[in-house]
């Protein structure tokens, strides 16, 4: 009786020492993925174009040329373009199904610039020769999230809203509006704010990126040069234009 008892012991112990190993290798596994999808997310930012100094880590995400945001846990595209010297995108786009009805959820902390929402995605769905459609939803699923959040980073820097770029052929799935930053600015402008950023979320870089120091972005083809007149100019919150330019609405066309 004895001898099986101790046979039961020395089972168990080593049953137990095996499913502490079976953890062990679980708790480091997890996070070494993370840090690998990490890694293949800076990279992506890079193969883009942009400089690894223009690069900030804020947390879960990397954020570029202020209000362009990258999360860690993103789907890399599989069709990202590198970088090229030639309206400008960053070479991955929504879909030819998804673009067809890009679905936005406006979260209880935005309910209050509906009318500013609205505005914005009148401007895009009204391109003439795209069929890029924006609509508003209010249940899952939904493809943008658009809330409010206090906008600091990068550090030291007020900024006045932040979006994502498309991912897996999908819309970029978040918007962030600095609602206690923009207040001040006109209906116009306020409107303008969001529609730059859903510019984002369906590829476009900024127009001005050579004026502001940014990294070479692509080009639309066939839409060329500079634009004074575009609302995807950055750095330009407030004071930019509040309507599509002639060559927002061409590079629209020709991509979507």
């Amino acid at each position: 009786m004895k001898n099986n008892l101790k046979k039961i012991a020395v089972v168990a112990m080593v049953a137990l020492v095996i499913a502490a190993c079976k953890k062990n290798q679980e708790s480091t596994t997890e996070p070494q993925e993370t840090v690998k999808n990490s890694d293949k997310v800076l990279q992506y930012i890079k193969d883009l174009g942009f400089p690894a100094t223009s690069i900030v880590d804020n947390g879960n995400e990397f954020i570029v040329e202020e209000d362009i945001t990258f999360p860690k846990n993103m789907e890399i595209p599989t069709n990202g373009a590198g970088a090229k010297t030639e309206q400008y995108y960053t070479g991955s786009i929504v879909n030819s199904t998804k673009k067809l009805n890009i679905r936005i959820f406006v979260d209880p902390s935005m309910t209050s610039m509906s009318s500013e929402i609205n505005s914005a995605i009148a401007q895009w769905n009204g391109v003439t020769g795209s069929t890029l459609r924006f609509s508003i939803v209010t249940t899952a699923p939904y493809d943008i999230l658009i809330k409010d959040e206090a906008l600091t980073a990068p550090p030291g820097y007020v900024t006045c809203g932040m979006a994502q770029f498309p991912s897996g052929g999908s819309a970029g799935a978040l918007v962030r509006i600095n609602k206690a930053g923009i207040a001040g600015n006109s209906f116009a402008q306020r409107a303008r704010t969001i529609c730059h950023e859903f510019g984002h979320c369906i590829s476009f870089r900024h127009t001005n990126w050579s004026a502001q120091g940014e990294s070479t972005a692509t080009n639309v083809p066939g839409v060329t040069g500079t634009d004074a007149l575009s609302l995807m100019n950055g750095g330009q919150c407030g004071s930019g234009a509040t309507v599509l330019s002639q060559k927002d609405k061409d590079a629209t066309a020709v991509l979507y």
